[in-house]
């Protein structure tokens, strides 16, 4: 046990106990909380661009926002984002904009989502408790320090002519002030790591902190292939590794900012590596054997990834994360089960007819869509995630994530949509002097270890035409990230021999779509693909 770790995690958990409290009652009366939520967006909007076209200020209840504000998509407020971009202040809140944080586009590359210091207390309201919640299930989390995940630079470098600063490096940012103090004090690898952008000597140093803490408490991680790869990096360089803790060097040092090595701290620990040494660097546990907790996604398509984390991690206990995204956090892990973050944002759910509902009109066993609005400006936000009721928390749902609604794949993290997907192969194939029969794009999951996208073509295509669309793809940042990481391997092109808009349709047909509805697309978000049509990977 580290007492400078245990008592800086128990001064953050106890920054959290009235955030858990309020929480807590929350759940049990959730309408009341809600609505008081909307009224307080409305008093303090009213005289924003936004709130001024809607005319907040005679808004009183939530019928006539619902009529008087339309649902919106990234589109619709793309505009008033491009202005806030410009510098001007008082657009989608009264709130002043202090980043923009990146993320997936449908039809666009990316999203920029305005963050606010509203936006920011909100995201606290929701990891505070949890935080609190996990420290009385488990006190031992207290003892050692943790990893929350650095994301490189390379992860969302993109030029921008936004006033704003464009995004974040760590997962902590999000918290802000005392609590991201507090949260940087237990980190076991430093944040200063964010600015390493080559990819591999990210990783190796990443496992150079990672190794060096035995009482290592707790791992949070978003995808958890991002940690299955890291692991088996720990594997190949097992050597240099233990060399450089035995010596407090580091191999790559001449790759990497001065700022950062000085962050690292590193002094030979001759013990640690020798402890290490008589060690399989294939049983994490044992490198470990303080680690209490591992936090990652584990619904929807991160089932399989998650599968084989436990199958690594058997002693561990494995969390899967609440539905937490860039734009909004919608549930929290918490008295294990995942309760709607109702003190967190506004939310709205529309079922499988289109009815709109609220919280606490919720049914368990039912699926819905996400609609949420938040301090940072999203109204009436369409986060095309579909979640299922499967249970209650005092009277608040508890929701499990079943993936994105719409056309949309999301094996890693990537979030490709069919609209920006079409729009990436109608500016590819526009220049080609003869365009295939027939061609569309659709996740590969024929190794589960590594799973890529395949580009199904009937016709010619010209060499290394794989290679145009990789690179068209990686406009979309989240898709470069899950690359750069090795979570994602290259496209393939699998040449279809004949048949194929046949073929397309048959399968189509068999899962229960209407022949007579059906139209050809650029993209699915179905797998299996290579095993239906007749033809090979090129």
């Amino acid at each position: 046990m580290k007492p400078v770790a245990t008592i800086t995690n128990l001064l953050w958990g106890a920054a959290n106990v009235a955030s858990y409290r309020r929480f807590s009652q929350a759940l049990q009366e959730p309408e009341r909380v809600q609505q008081e939520r909307l009224r307080t967006y409305l008093r303090a909007n009213a005289t924003s661009a936004f709130g001024r076209k809607y005319d907040f200020a005679s808004i009183h209840d939530y019928e006539t926002f619902a009529q008087r504000v339309p649902l919106m998509d990234y589109e619709d407020l793309e505009p008033w984002i491009v202005r806030i971009c410009k510098g001007e202040a008082d657009v989608l809140t009264c709130e002043r904009v202090t980043r923009l944080v990146p993320t997936s586009g449908s039809t666009g590359a990316r999203k920029l989502i305005p963050f606010t210091a509203g936006l920011q207390g909100e995201f606290n309201a929701a990891v505070g408790p949890w935080l609190v919640d996990l420290l009385r299930q488990s006190s031992g989390i207290a003892g050692g320090p943790a990893y929350w995940s650095i994301t490189p630079v390379a992860g969302f470098e993109q030029e921008t002519d936004s006033v704003v600063p464009v995004g974040f490096d760590t997962d902590t940012a999000y918290l802000g002030g005392t609590r991201q103090r507090l949260a940087n004090a237990v980190m076991a690898v430093p944040t200063a790591l964010g600015k390493v952008s080559d990819i591999e000597c990210f990783r190796y140093l990443t496992l150079l902190c990672l190794l060096r803490e035995r009482d290592l408490r707790l791992i949070s991680v978003w995808h958890p292939s991002f940690l299955t790869l890291l692991l088996e990096k720990k594997v190949t360089e097992w050597d240099d590794l233990l060399a450089d803790i035995r010596k407090g060097t580091c191999k790559h040092g001449g790759r990497v900012p001065g700022e950062v090595i000085e962050a690292l701290n590193l002094r030979p620990l001759p013990r640690r590596a020798a402890e290490l040494a008589e060690m399989d660097a294939r049983k994490p546990e044992l490198i470990w054997p303080e680690l209490k907790l591992i936090s990652c996604w584990e619904d929807g398509a991160a089932g399989l990834a998650a599968a084989k984390l436990r199958s690594i991690f058997s002693q561990t206990w494995i969390q899967a994360k609440g539905l937490l995204a860039t734009e909004a956090c919608v549930t929290i892990p918490f008295g294990g089960q995942n309760p709607v973050a109702v003190e967190s944002h506004f939310f709205e759910f529309m079922d499988d007819g289109g009815k709109i509902l609220r919280v606490h009109e919720l049914q368990e066993g039912q699926t819905y869509e996400v609609i949420v609005t938040t301090a940072g400006g999203l109204w009436r936000y369409r986060l095309r995630d579909s979640v299922r009721v499967e249970g209650f928390v005092g009277r608040t749902p508890s929701l499990r994530f079943l993936g994105r609604s719409g056309n949309v794949s999301d094996l890693c993290g990537e979030k490709l949509a069919e609209a920006f997907v079409v729009q990436v192969l109608q500016k590819t194939l526009a220049g080609l002097e003869k365009r295939p029969d027939f061609v569309f794009l659709a996740p590969d999951t024929d190794d589960e270890s590594n799973p890529h996208y395949t580009l199904y073509a009937e016709g010619n295509l010209p060499e290394r035409f794989d290679a145009v669309i990789e690179q068209a793809l990686r406009e979309n940042p989240h898709y470069a990230y899950c690359r750069d990481l090795g979570q994602l391997k290259p496209l393939r092109v699998f040449q279809i021999n004949e048949r194929a808009e046949e073929k397309f349709f048959q399968r189509a047909v068999a899962k229960g779509a209407r022949l007579g509805e059906l139209k050809p697309m650029g993209f699915s978000k179905v797998t299996g693909w290579s095993e239906f049509f007749e033809g090979r990977y090129g």
